[in-house]
Parts: structure tokens; C-alpha cells; sequence
């Protein structure tokens, strides 16, 4: 077992550096919601979902080393990093408790990015699904699903829209 906490330190910087990709993807979808380009926001969904894999990997690697050192420690295997930080160099302290808040605030603009683009993917859908029951009244039916909310269901199929002439 490593008592080392320099291991922990780099996999800090990795998963700071990996959110940071992260939230800009989301920017960078957000951008591509408002341009109206939904071949690339679709190639960009593709993008967030391998780089939420690389995060997972990377905490899992953090976790398992924050694991191996508190064990060595002679800690819980579940203790927490900030619990850990006595066994620190001092000098370290500072970097450590820095990584961590970043962490934890690149998680909380995450998720608050990740909201704002779900609502607005979700606006254009019902946008989108609006103008249909317009072109084609007869061909979307309004129910409610299991959950309780407002649903479209396809109903018969209308004959396609075509020019006159």
C-alpha cells in the first residue's frame, strides 16, 4: 500500500481537466441549440456521453487511489478525502483543498448546464411538435402518459402535404 499522496494530487488535476472538458462540450451544444443545427448538436450529444465515460473512469481511478491510502493509513476504505488531509504534507493542504472545490464546483455548473440545454432541447421538441399539429392536425392525438403529463401519440396516418399544381 502507498502512503504517497502525490498519486491523489494528479488524479485531482486529471478529473479537473476532464470536467472542464466537459462543461465545454455543454457550452459548446448550447451554442449549436441556439444556431438551430441539430445534425451537430446530435454529433455533440455523442461527444458529452464518451467524455462522461472518461470521467467516470478517471473518478473511479481517484476513488480507488483516496481508497488505497486511507487503507494504508490504517483509515476506513471509505473515508473521505478531506478526512485524509491530516496525513497531507502541509505544503499540499492548500493544493488539495483548492482541487477539491474546484471539483465540486465544476460538478454543480455541470449539472446546472446540463439542466439549461435538457430545457432547451426540450422547448425545440415541442416546438417542433407544435408546428406538426398544425401542418397535420389528423395525425397526433394528445394523452396523457403513465406519469401524468401531457403526451403526443401518433394517430392515423395523413396523407403527406404537397404542393398544389
Amino acid at each position: 500500500m502507498n502512503t504517497s499522496w502525490e498519486p491523489i494530487a494528479e488524479c485531482l488535476r486529471n478529473e479537473v481537466a476532464e470536467y472542464g472538458r466537459l462543461l465545454s462540450l455543454f457550452g459548446e451544444q448550447q451554442n449549436l441549440i441556439f444556431k438551430r443545427d441539430p445534425e451537430n448538436v446530435l454529433h455533440l450529444a455523442h461527444a458529452i456521453q464518451d467524455q462522461v465515460g472518461i470521467l467516470d473512469r478517471a473518478r473511479a481511478e481517484r476513488e480507488g487511489r483516496v481508497r488505497d491510502f486511507a487503507l494504508a493509513l490504517g483509515q476506513a476504505p471509505a473515508a473521505t478525502l478531506r478526512s485524509l488531509l491530516a496525513w497531507v504534507a502541509p505544503e499540499a493542504r492548500p493544493l488539495f483543498e483548492a482541487l477539491i472545490t474546484d471539483v465540486n464546483l465544476l460538478i454543480h455548473r455541470i449539472r446546472r448546464s446540463s439542466r439549461l440545454n435538457h430545457r432547451l432541447l426540450s422547448s425545440m421538441v415541442e416546438c417542433h411538435q407544435e408546428v406538426l399539429r398544425r401542418l397535420r392536425p389528423d395525425a397526433f392525438t394528445l394523452t396523457y402518459s403513465p406519469s401524468g403529463r401531457l403526451a403526443v401519440a401518433a394517430g392515423r396516418r395523413a396523407p403527406s402535404i404537397s404542393t398544389a399544381g
